[in-house]
């Protein structure tokens, strides 16, 4: 009988553990229990998309208060358009605000800061960020730091 007893009180421990890492999984993701209800739409466009995702956290005074749920191609201006889901709570945005592809942390992970502007005007849902920051490239950034060093070394 007490055999019975430890194999049921490991196979809840084993259950539990399971539990934890599907807990884990799913806030390690950035999945959420938000709907659509509680979020307006933004769209801002950007000229270098490079390594901004859908679900990437939109985040302003590095509190998140939306997530990416588009990027297109827009078609007539030839740059990339960012649909973004912001909070309800934050319907305070002026219309002058700014956008920025910022990267958080080593490994690069690429999210949407936004900045305030002055403007009395508020965004709206649907509204449209035009002051925009693209993404930082780093392969560009080398190759530029390499032309340099070599058209010094020519002279």
């Amino acid at each position: 009988m007490q055999n019975r007893t430890i194999e049921t009180g490991v196979g809840l421990f084993l259950l539990a553990g399971l539990l934890a890492l599907l807990l884990l999984a799913l806030r390690v993701s950035g999945l959420t229990a938000t709907t659509a209800n509680d979020t307006y739409k933004l769209y801002a466009y950007f000229d270098n998309i490079a390594g901004l995702t859908v679900r990437a956290k939109v985040s302003m005074a590095g509190v998140t208060i939306g997530k990416v749920t588009a990027i297109d191609l827009d078609r007539e201006s030839f740059t990339g358009k960012v649909t973004m889901e912001v909070q309800k709570g934050v319907n305070n945005l002026p219309i002058d605000s700014t956008a920025s592809i910022l990267t958080a942390g080593l490994l690069g992970e690429k999210y949407i800061g936004l900045s305030v502007g002055g403007d009395s005007k508020l965004l709206a849902d649907g509204g449209v960020i035009h002051d925009t920051q693209s993404s930082l490239v780093l392969e560009d950034l080398i190759g530029k730091f390499l032309l340099n060093t070599v058209s010094k070394d020519a002279k």
